[in-house]
């Protein structure tokens, strides 16, 4: 009897103290023209090291020459050089980084990917991916512009889905997590600089949206623990905050960490670090927003930890270093 009972207790301890399962993401992101989008792909990546996150894809919202081998460059850095890529095919900002640290990334470290034209079409990746998952599964993150979620919508039956866009989403999205908007209100780049998509997706989108705006990493500078770390060397990651923090006197601090932000309360959830108010984003036609309360499917973070903890933890995260395979 006494062996049976420490068995069972070993058991339950172990049920107990088990990861939990990764969670599935799709990471959307202009990858430029700022470079927090370069901290927030390091984070994802840290998740997925540590068995928090399955990184099912890493998709553009611009179509800038040389973002796909961008996206390359920092997932082959990571160990996952197979990591599906995607860029939209059809009207697209290509904006671009004006510190060229893009171009160095390219010019410095190993990728495959040479050209935009190596890899799909953003939605057709979106539909391939989100058909092969369980229902109300799939986390997408989204630091950068509203154009591939609009066009996801709007997308109709194909090889891979009979159901159209809105329906293929609300059958696997279990939530869209995104730096987007201004709280209360205000005018946000993400949402600004394709209004007329962020105006389908924060009105059509039928699962829950929770956005990080500008006002939370505002606040918080990240990338001078990263740059100072001597011990990291030959890092792409590194490099583009090394770069860049020189090039702006409001960098001296480090980096605004707004993309940042947006995957860190993804994975870890926002409770230790904010609170949050629901209610319904309204996009003008002009790119600014608008907040209503309510019970919409909508919700922005508010301040709860101190800033300095959480600018602490990102920039931890930050230095991740790629895990031996």
């Amino acid at each position: 009897m006494r062996t049976k009972l420490l068995a069972l207790f070993v058991l339950l301890c172990s049920i107990c103290t088990a990861q939990p399962k990764p969670m599935a993401v799709i990471f959307d992101s202009d990858m430029g023209p700022d470079y927090d989008d370069v901290g927030a792909i390091t984070l994802l990546h840290a998740f997925a090291d540590s068995g928090y996150v399955n990184i099912l894809a890493t998709i553009a919202s611009t179509k800038y020459d040389g973002v796909a081998g961008v996206f390359n460059v920092l997932n082959t850095y990571f160990k996952r050089p197979n990591l599906p890529i995607a860029v939209p095919r059809g009207a697209a900002l290509t904006l671009r980084d004006w510190q060229h640290w893009s171009d160095t990334l390219l010019a410095r470290y190993p990728h495959q990917i040479k050209s935009n034209d190596d890899v799909p079409d953003a939605i057709e990746l979106y539909r391939k991916i989100l058909s092969a998952q369980p229902d109300k599964s799939v986390i997408i993150i989204t630091v950068g512009f509203f154009t591939n979620l609009a066009n996801l919508l709007q997308s109709g039956p194909d090889k891979y889905s009979k159901l159209k866009g809105t329906d293929l989403v609300a059958q696997k999205v279990a939530q869209v997590v995104s730096m987007a908007g201004k709280f209360p209100a205000g005018k946000e780049f993400n949402v600004d600089r394709d209004a007329a998509a962020s105006q389908v997706v924060f009105k059509n989108w039928p699962t829950h949206i929770l956005c990080s705006g500008f006002e939370i990493g505002q606040q918080i500078h990240t990338g001078l623990p990263l740059i100072n770390n001597a011990a990291i060397q030959n890092s792409p990651v590194k490099d583009v905050f090394r770069i860049c923090i020189p090039m702006a006197k409001e960098d001296s601090a480090g980096r605004m960490s707004w993309d940042e932000t947006a995957v860190l309360v993804a994975v870890k959830g926002y409770a230790p670090y904010y609170t949050i108010k629901r209610g319904t984003v309204v996009v003008a036609a002009d790119g600014s927003n608008t907040w209503i309360d309510s019970k919409g499917r909508h919700a922005h973070l508010v301040p709860k930890a101190a800033v300095a903890d959480v600018q602490a933890e990102l920039n931890t995260l930050m230095q991740h270093q790629p895990a031996a395979k």
